[in-house]
């Protein structure tokens, strides 16, 4: 689960900042209730919280909100927050409930409807974004304790995930037009790749990336890719790596000699 999460009330932002960073640690409630069998959130047409469109910082980065959810998808690493956060305000004014099925976004509008599907087990459910989070550099999204445990992925913390968002006229969008399995037995193992880079320069990504092969002691590889118009991109990506703890600990490393503008894929 995430020490990052962020609740974004309206209220200052140094008063935001303590109320959510205190000594106090998130966890389960109290016997690790098993809510596996939780009702997917029922996707409806509501607007967008005007407030949640506008840009906000938090820990030195700038987000930019999303204008629209439609067409998002995108893989990562999720994670969940439970009690910490229980009954506080969300992003949206609205209570945090653990026990519904709802999670937290950095730039989808408020509310929106998306469809996360544990790539590691295949489990699929249907979650309500209306916080913003999680802000650790390594998550795509914060989920509450029941769609976590739906998911199969509260012992590990964390998972490997697609996000795809849901057209609320159009449910069924957000499945690719089908009905979906919410426990399928995915094709193969999901891999974690961190991209460090991507350069019109063969050159450039060659040094860069027999550098990170002798700082970091792990596989590093230089794919080429077309990109719109004809020109040709070199991207350097660091990987397979084995576990999300270990994307981590290659994150910080990474932000050690100074790369910061990393991105993770799942593959």
């Amino acid at each position: 689960m995430t020490t990052h999460h962020l609740a974004l009330a309206l209220i200052p932002l140094f008063l935001l900042l303590a109320g959510c960073g205190g000594l106090d640690k998130d966890g389960a409630p109290r016997g690790y209730p098993d809510l596996s069998h939780t009702p997917d959130a029922i996707p409806r047409a509501e607007p967008y919280r005007r407030i949640n469109m506008r840009s906000y910082r938090v820990n030195g980065r700038t987000y930019h909100p999303l204008r629209t959810a439609r067409g998002y998808v995108e893989r990562g690493i999720a994670s969940w927050y439970g009690t910490k956060f229980h009954g506080r305000n969300t992003a949206s004014g609205e209570p945090y409930d653990m026990y519904a099925m709802t999670a937290a976004h950095r730039t989808l509008p408020l509310p929106s409807y998306v469809r996360v599907t544990n790539l590691e087990n295949g489990r699929s459910t249907i979650v309500r974004v209306n916080d913003r989070g999680p802000f650790h550099p390594n998550r795509v999204i914060d989920l509450s304790y029941a769609a976590a445990s739906k998911l199969g992925m509260l012992g590990k913390g964390t998972a490997l995930v697609e996000v795809r968002a849901i057209d609320p006229s159009h449910p069924a969008s957000g499945s690719h037009g089908k009905r979906q399995r919410t426990d399928a037995r995915p094709p193969h193992a999901p891999r974690i790749y961190i991209q460090v880079g991507a350069f019109g320069n063969a050159d450039n990504a060659r040094r860069l990336a027999t550098r990170l092969q002798q700082a970091l002691q792990r596989p590093v590889r230089i794919e080429r890719a077309s990109r719109p118009g004809g020109t040709i991109v070199h991207r350097v990506r660091v990987g397979p790596l084995a576990s999300v703890e270990i994307a981590d600990r290659v994150t910080d490393t990474l932000h050690d000699l100074q790369i910061e503008d990393t991105r993770i894929l799942i593959r």
